[in-house]
């Protein structure tokens, strides 16, 4: 249920299907990802009831690496099947995408505050989390060394968010309606949504890549939008899923925890198994915007800023320019 037959050393080519079996495949796997998004939603704030914990810390943990799962098994196929550039692409263009996509579209639905009595510090653990995996790419190739640096540095975030948890006074989950009540439960409602929003991802990613083939878009512009865009879905439903049942806290947290658990823990298992070349592109363009990105959202949640419908729209639209620049000749030497 976590592979992603898609990536095959590089995206195969699509079989015998039709571009509208392809379409409503691509619906399919949407419906499903709502569905499995919404049961995942309930169960991590059924699951934070129940046993104490904040739903900040749930949603920057299990939900967190629920929703990164599709990076993970893409980033490895990539990497072993002899496609390392494109492993390196799937983490940094689902950063880019989680923080102006995901945050945009989720500010959109119902603006958010960013402050919050941890808010100070999950912002330092973000910026020392980016400014590491950036900096280790800055040298040009992620090896082993890096991997061992960067898996460090995630088992420590995993170990500080629980420290943190079990010392502060940080607000417990609220009473919500239409959440289990009892652990098991709840506990089957998260991995069955988890389940959920993998596989509709799988499933949406792949019939989308055989629409744009289809219509001519180069397989190059597909690894560097689509995948990662593809990838990031199940964030990005977990995330709107939250908003619209008010739960901002387990969003902002799903963005925090995932982005971490890209760089350090995926960087660094990837880096791990086989070197990670970096390229040059890369360190001009792409790493500079995610680095610009992370500060961004940095900023408001150090200065406590409501996220609201006009930030929305201005990283929605910073983030369609990353795309077309994928495409067009226009990227700038950051």
């Amino acid at each position: 249920i976590f592979g992603c037959p898609f990536i095959r050393g590089s995206i195969h080519k699509p079989g015998d299907g039709t571009i509208l079996i392809a379409a409503l495949q691509t619906i399919g796997g949407l419906v499903l990802l709502l569905g499995g998004a919404e049961i995942l939603v309930r169960g991590a704030v059924g699951l934070a009831e129940r046993v104490g914990v904040s739903k900040m810390v749930i949603g920057m943990t299990i939900v967190a690496f629920g929703t990164s799962a599709p990076e993970l098994v893409v980033s490895l196929d990539a990497a072993l099947t002899g496609v390392p550039g494109l492993a390196v692409g799937n983490i940094v263009g689902s950063n880019i995408a989680n923080i102006l996509l995901i945050i945009g579209a989720t500010a959109m639905i119902l603006p958010f505050a960013t402050k919050s009595d941890g808010s100070a510090s999950d912002s330092m653990v973000m910026i020392v989390g980016t400014l590491s995996f950036v900096g280790l790419c800055y040298f040009g190739m992620l090896g082993k060394m890096a991997g061992i640096i960067l898996v460090v540095l995630f088992v420590a975030f995993l170990v500080y968010s629980w420290w943190r948890e079990r010392s502060s006074d940080s607000p417990r989950a609220d009473d919500v309606d239409a959440v289990p009540h009892s652990i098991p439960v709840a506990v089957a409602m998260l991995f069955g949504g988890i389940a959920g929003v993998v596989f509709g991802a799988d499933i949406l990613v792949e019939g989308a890549v055989f629409v744009a083939r289809a219509v001519g878009v180069s397989e190059a512009a597909i690894g560097l939008t689509l995948v990662a865009f593809g990838t990031s879905v199940p964030e990005l439903a977990t995330s709107v899923v939250a908003a619209l049942r008010r739960h901002a806290d387990v969003a902002l947290g799903n963005i925090v925890g995932s982005n971490m658990f890209n760089m350090l823990g995926i960087g660094g298992v990837v880096s791990l198994v086989t070197d990670l070349p970096v390229e040059q592109s890369f360190m001009t363009f792409d790493l500079p915007v995610v680095l610009l990105a992370t500060l961004m959202l940095i900023v408001m949640m150090w200065a406590g800023r409501t996220i609201g419908r006009v930030v929305g729209v201005g990283f929605l639209g910073f983030y369609t320019y990353y795309i077309l620049a994928q495409f067009y000749a226009i990227k700038p030497v950051l």
